[in-house]
């Protein structure tokens, strides 16, 4: 499969990015993942080593798409979950908890 990466032209095939990637340690997964065989690494070192460029020459999501065509399972970062502020008041009513009925 012909894919763009940052501006340069490449030809991947699952069979060659499995071999690119065979005995590459992967680093710790802290954003994006792929997972290739049995193990997840992060998209930019994915990048790196089929590539052969360096890592700020391109973009996760560029990865991301060429990988998710060759039909890899990718995985994105979720989406923080708002965090719910109380104010002090209300921190205080939930301690006294909720009057007894009479």
């Amino acid at each position: 499969m012909r894919c763009v990466i940052a501006r340069f032209p490449f030809d991947l095939t699952k069979s060659g990015v499995l071999e690119s990637m065979k005995g590459v340690k992967p680093e710790p997964v802290t954003g994006e993942s792929v997972i290739i065989g049995r193990r997840h690494f992060p998209l930019k070192q994915v990048g790196q080593v089929i590539t052969r460029q360096d890592r700020r020459d391109f973009s996760a999501g560029e990865v991301l798409r060429a990988m998710a065509r060759l039909g890899f399972t990718c995985r994105t970062v979720p989406a923080a979950t708002p965090t719910r502020v109380e104010s002090p008041l209300q921190r205080a009513s939930a301690m006294l908890g909720t009057p007894l009925p009479a």
